[in-house]
């Protein structure tokens, strides 16, 4: 069964205190280890974009958990999809703390079918080659 994948943005509780924000990650990588799911979230102080694939019914389950979190709100999902491979296959859920300029970066971005080339000639990246920029540094040092 092929992959599926999901992402989505939304905004941080305003009283979200950095030990509650750590123990629902711990949470999320729990769960979404049990149910095959993988994913990051980057978090800019205010914002979250989170990316999250797996088998369907796992990444189902993941997602509403993630719709019912009291953790933030305005939920937008900015494309859901088809993965022919995973992307982020190093953890089952990491929070990555950015600058404030990189969520409204990977925003205007494409997200269309999770599309991933190589740039060529000032074609602006796709949004999954910057998540992946992003990332994969991180994965590497571990």
């Amino acid at each position: 069964m092929p992959n599926r994948a999901v992402v989505f943005v939304s905004e941080a509780r305003a009283d979200l205190a950095d030990p509650t924000l750590v123990a629902i990650m711990a949470d999320a990588v729990r769960f979404n280890r049990d149910v095959g799911v993988s994913g990051v979230t980057l978090f800019d102080g205010s914002r979250f974009l989170a990316y999250m694939e797996g088998p369907p019914d796992g990444l189902d389950v993941a997602f509403s958990r993630a719709l019912g979190a009291s953790s933030h709100s305005h939920l937008i999902e900015l494309a859901r999809g088809r993965v022919g491979q995973r992307r982020v296959p190093y953890w089952p859920m990491r929070l990555v703390n950015v600058e404030a300029g990189t969520l409204p970066q990977l925003l205007r971005a494409d997200w269309t079918g999770f599309v991933q080339r190589v740039e060529q000639g000032g074609v602006p990246a796709t949004a999954m080659e910057l998540l992946t920029s992003l990332v994969q540094p991180l994965a590497e040092a571990a």
